[in-house]
């Protein structure tokens, strides 16, 4: 099992002062905020919650101080993240670009595309989506059909990629797209582009969840011509690059916090004289302080340059696990006993109806065991 080894995260005083002063301006940001907005976790979007978190020097965080950067480190960075997640901040309007798109521009196109666009994200003034799945494709990216053909003028986008989160919002998309032919290797032939979202040719049409919210979109491209100099890194790569950007998208604790506001609501409503509620909120909580451990211990492999893909896969399945079993914990130990439209209540109804998409994200359950069956030589 030495492929899945995970150091345990240890957290230095500077992080627990710095965990003092989010805790402030939290208290201060979100005074008054329900509970119905809360629950949302990192897909709440706010443009101007963003813009007072980069005054603040919390987004870009680890970023080189030549891209406009901080240079924090990995784990400051995640005592921010936590915080804000635990707070039910909304910090979807950045959450992209902050993640994996600057990492991956500063990466990838260093010299070209970070120094115009990096900046920005640190300033809170540029947000991305990600253009991955397409329609019967999913998880398996390797099958995408999305083209992009080198022109005198640009690359020449044709195809159409589904559950774009907020792409109706972004500014900008990283888009993975075929630029050759397929070979026996069916991975090989990829790369990514970046796509400006008022590009001609694109059009965003909402998907409609089963909360009733738009979150999620269909982005067609007709004929999109974008720059010789948007490739990001090598044409054909957009494989290798992928992956590690998909390191980055399932290595945060947001990959077990989903469920806090709910976990929170059933602590404050528990009967502390009830041993059938210590017992299963304590095996809960228990679970939190391990995936919070294994979670710590991928940012600290982040921090020293380790690749965490394995690590992260494993931590993103049992965090989704751990997140979707929140709402049947919450009708087994309160049931019927639930005031109407009260916290926990508001709490209870969009936790049970978004948990199903928490083992979708950032790769299905499928996937993710797959990765790890293959990183242990299972398969």
């Amino acid at each position: 099992m030495e492929g899945l080894r995970i150091s345990p995260g240890l957290l230095p005083p500077e992080c627990e002062a710095l965990r003092a002063q989010v805790r402030a301006f939290l208290a201060e940001q979100l005074a008054g905020v329900p509970v119905s907005r809360r629950v949302r976790n990192w897909s709440g979007a706010n443009a101007q919650f963003t813009r007072a978190m980069a005054s603040r020097g919390w987004i870009g965080m680890t970023w080189p101080r030549r891209y406009g950067g901080h240079e924090r480190s990995s784990l400051e960075r995640y005592v921010v993240l936590e915080e804000m997640l635990a707070a039910g901040a909304p910090v979807g309007a950045h959450w992209v670009a902050d993640r994996q798109s600057g990492p991956l521009l500063m990466r990838f196109s260093p010299d070209v595309l970070a120094p115009r666009y990096v900046p920005r994200i640190v300033r809170g003034e540029a947000f991305f989506c990600i253009g991955m799945s397409e329609p019967d494709a999913g998880s398996d990216l390797a099958s995408i059909r999305t083209r992009a053909v080198r022109t005198a003028d640009g690359w020449v986008i044709n195809g159409r990629k589904v559950w774009t989160s907020r792409a109706h919002v972004a500014h900008y998309m990283i888009v993975l797209v075929r630029t050759a032919g397929r070979a026996d290797n069916r991975h090989a032939g990829l790369s990514q582009l970046l796509l400006d979202m008022k590009t001609p040719g694109i059009t965003v049409r909402p998907i409609v969840n089963q909360l009733d919210e738009h979150d999620f979109n269909e982005v067609t491209f007709d004929d999109v011509c974008v720059p010789h100099d948007h490739l990001i890194g090598t044409e054909g790569e957009g494989w290798q690059q992928v992956g590690a950007e998909l390191a980055f998208e399932r290595s945060g604790p947001e990959r077990y916090l989903s469920s806090t506001q709910l976990l929170l609501e059933m602590l404050d409503a528990a009967d502390a004289d009830n041993p059938r509620h210590a017992v299963a909120l304590g095996r809960v909580v228990a679970h939190y302080a391990a995936l919070r451990q294994m979670s710590l211990g991928v940012a600290g492999m982040l921090a020293r340059g380790e690749n965490p893909a394995l690590p992260a896969a494993l931590v993103k399945d049992q965090g989704a696990l751990v997140e979707q079993s929140m709402p049947d914990l919450a009708h087994e130990l309160f049931g019927g006993a639930v005031e109407p439209d009260s916290a926990l209540d508001q709490a209870l109804r969009y936790t049970t109806l978004a948990s199903p998409s928490f083992s979708l994200r950032g790769g299905t359950r499928e996937i993710l065991r797959g990765i790890i069956a293959k990183g242990l030589d299972l398969r």
